[in-house]
């Protein structure tokens, strides 16, 4: 689990093709301090597990899915990327609950600055709006943002500088890539209010019965 706070910028050193998989080693420093095999480390908001480390990089497995359904299959030898380690129970909740589960891709197809600020337009599929709403939280490239404006296929998010100092979406242009995933309550909630029974799939309505079988009582 994690919070959407980027913690550094790392640098891809090595990208190896293995058949459908890919093995990437990142150059990084801050992450590295309480490292073990087997940790979770958000790459631009995709989580990964640490498969070999030493003082200045880890590496990490991305399987087939992983390639598919992200953005890093973009990435190559001297790529930044954005990195987080997985949250501290007694750390600091900075941002929102983010898995590092990506639910696909968004494309940047406009850029405005505004005094200090940098609007970002970002087209995504429109299943992906349907969690998504004012002001609420999103995940890009694994940062926690907040949504300004929500249309049917695309979304507005405001960056400050420092946000584009910490991380490597200032880097970004109109029509890069960049990972989404969406606020994970909304899915819960979808998943609960949609829930289905019995061969005839009937959706159920909210009642006091339905809401005490899960767990609200």
């Amino acid at each position: 689990m994690f919070t959407g706070i980027v913690e550094e910028i790392g640098e891809v050193a090595a990208v190896k093709q293995n058949g459908e998989a890919i093995v990437m080693k990142i150059n990084a420093s801050k992450v590295l301090a309480d490292v073990h095999l087997g940790d979770s480390i958000s790459v631009n908001g995709v989580c990964l597990t640490v498969t070999e480390f030493d003082q200045q990089s880890f590496s990490v497995d991305m399987m087939p899915e992983t390639i598919r359904a992200t953005s890093l299959n973009g990435l190559n030898r001297g790529s930044k990327v954005n990195l987080e380690r997985a949250m501290k129970a007694d750390g600091r909740f900075g941002g929102h609950i983010v898995s590092g589960h990506v639910d696909g891709i968004g494309k940047i197809i406009s850029k405005q600055r505004e005094h200090n600020a940098i609007y970002y337009q970002v087209q995504v599929e429109e299943s992906l709006t349907d969690y998504m709403v004012y002001k609420g939280s999103i995940t890009v490239d694994g940062i926690s943002l907040t949504l300004f404006h929500v249309d049917t296929d695309r979304f507005t998010i405001s960056i400050i500088p420092h946000t584009l100092e910490e991380t490597i979406l200032g880097t970004k242009e109109v029509g890069d890539i960049v990972n989404i995933e969406c606020d994970i309550l909304g899915k819960y909630i979808e998943k609960m209010l949609t829930k289905q029974k019995g061969p005839k799939s009937k959706q159920e309505t909210m009642t006091s019965q339905f809401l005490e079988e899960n767990g609200f009582k």
